[in-house]
C-alpha cells in the first residue's frame, strides 16, 4: 500500500491568509474533495459555503469570487500522485542508478515473486537498487503479502545509500509514523535530499514541508523554488500550486493571471479535477485570458464526469442558466441529484429541484441514474 503524500490543502490555506492580508484577488479553490492529510500535516478546515444568491444565474456565480457549494464532510485526502504506477510504467531509475537487472526485468513482466526472490538475494548483499525494489514489492503486496513495516526497513537501507526514490518513500513513512517510528526532522532531511536529487514528488512535498515550517510569504518563497522544479517536470499538483502563487502574487511571484491560467490548463489536461474546475470558472469569467463559455462548460463537464462532486453541482448550474450550453432543466436537475446523493447540499439547487414539475423530476431522476 502506497503512503499518501502531503495535500495541497496546506498551501491553499496559507495562500488564503496571504491573499486576505495583501489583496482582494480571489484565491483559486482548493480541491473540493481534499481533506485532512494523514501524513502529519496540520489540519486545515474547509471554508464555509457562502449563501446562494437568489435570481437567475450569471457567469460570476460559477467563478472563484462566489462559492456556493457546501463541502462534503469527512472527505478523504488526496495523494500527489493520482494512482500508483503500473508495473510496466515504472521507471527503472526509481530504483537507483544501478538497475537490478534480471530482478527488474521480472518486475516489468509482472513476475513479482520471481523479481522479489532475485532482488532479495542482492539486497541481502547491500545492493541499494535491489533493496529499493524489494521495498517497492513489499509496500504494494505484489506477489508477496503486503508488509509495509518490512518495506520500511529496506527503504531505510536504500535511503542511507542515497537512492532518491527510497529517500522519498522512507521520508513519507517517517512522517506517517504507522510502520516506523515517527521522525519529522529525519523526514525533512530525507525529503530535501530526494528533492535535490531530482525526484519530482519529493520536490513537491518538500515545498509543502517548507510551507508548513514557515507559514508566511518567506516560506512560500522558499517553497516556490521546489514547486517550480516539480511543475517543470509536468507534475499536476505542482502546476496547480504555482498557479495559486501567480494568481495571488505571493511566494516571490508577480500577480499574473495569464500565467496562472496557463498553469491551470496544464494541470487540467492531466485530469487534475480542481484545476479543471478553476480553469472552467476562469474561462467563464474571462480571467487571465479571453472569455470562453463553451470551453469553460466543457472543462466543468469533464471534471463532473470524472466524479468531482463540486463540479457536478456547478455543472448543474451551468445547465440551469444556459451558460456555455443550451439551457436544460432536466440535465441541471440530474447533475444536482448526482451531487446531492454524494452528500453535497446546496439550498438554492434544492429549491430549483423542488420547482420542477412531476414529469421533469421523473426525467431528471432517470438521467441521474444513468450518470452514476
Amino acid at each position: 500500500m502506497r503512503l499518501r503524500v502531503l495535500s495541497l490543502v496546506v498551501l491553499a490555506g496559507l495562500l488564503a491568509q496571504a491573499a486576505m492580508a495583501a489583496e482582494t484577488i480571489p484565491l483559486p479553490q482548493q480541491r473540493p474533495d481534499a481533506g485532512t492529510p494523514d501524513s502529519g500535516t496540520p489540519n486545515t478546515a474547509t471554508p464555509n459555503a457562502a449563501t446562494p444568491d437568489a435570481g437567475e444565474p450569471d457567469a460570476s456565480r460559477f467563478g472563484t469570487t462566489t462559492h456556493i457549494d457546501k463541502p462534503i464532510q469527512n472527505t478523504l485526502p488526496q495523494p500527489a500522485t493520482m494512482t500508483p504506477p503500473s508495473a510496466d510504467a515504472v521507471n527503472p531509475d526509481r530504483f537507483g542508478a544501478k538497475q537490478p537487472d534480471a530482478a527488474y526485468g521480472a518486475f516489468q513482466r509482472g513476475l513479482y515473486k520471481t523479481a522479489y526472490n532475485l532482488a532479495m538475494d542482492r539486497a541481502k548483499n547491500g545492493d541499494p537498487a535491489a533493496e529499493t525494489l524489494v521495498a517497492e514489492i513489499l509496500s504494494r503486496g505484489l506477489g508477496v503479502p503486503l508488509n509495509p513495516a518490512e518495506a520500511g526497513k529496506w527503504y531505510a537501507l536504500a535511503a542511507e545509500q542515497g537512492v532518491p526514490e527510497a529517500q522519498f518513500q522512507y521520508a513519507l513513512m517517517l512522517l506517517d509514523g504507522r510502520y516506523v517510528k515517527k521522525d519529522e526532522k529525519g523526514a525533512f532531511a530525507l525529503m530535501q535530499a530526494s528533492a535535490e536529487a531530482g525526484n519530482r514528488l519529493a520536490q513537491f512535498n518538500f515545498a509543502q514541508l517548507l510551507v508548513q515550517q514557515d507559514p508566511g510569504d518567506d516560506g512560500l518563497v522558499k517553497a516556490a523554488v521546489y514547486y517550480e522544479r516539480a511543475a517543470a517536470t509536468g507534475l499536476a499538483d505542482a502546476q496547480y500550486a504555482m498557479a495559486q502563487l501567480y494568481a495571488n502574487g505571493v511566494g516571490g511571484k508577480p500577480h499574473d493571471d495569464a500565467q496562472a491560467r496557463l498553469l491551470l490548463a496544464q494541470a487540467a489536461r492531466q485530469n487534475y479535477d480542481t484545476a479543471q474546475i478553476d480553469l472552467a470558472a476562469w474561462m467563464i469569467e474571462g480571467r487571465g485570458g479571453g472569455r470562453d463559455l463553451k470551453s469553460g462548460f466543457a472543462w466543468m463537464k469533464r471534471a463532473a464526469e470524472g466524479g468531482n462532486v463540486a463540479a457536478q453541482n456547478r455543472l448543474a448550474k451551468l445547465y440551469m442558466g444556459g451558460i456555455g450550453t443550451d439551457p436544460d432543466l432536466i440535465l441541471a436537475g440530474a447533475w444536482y441529484i448526482v451531487a446531492r446523493r454524494a452528500g453535497l447540499i446546496d439550498p438554492r439547487m434544492d429549491d430549483f429541484l423542488q420547482g420542477l414539475d412531476d414529469d421533469q423530476t421523473k426525467q431528471a431522476l432517470q438521467k441521474a441514474n444513468r450518470l452514476r
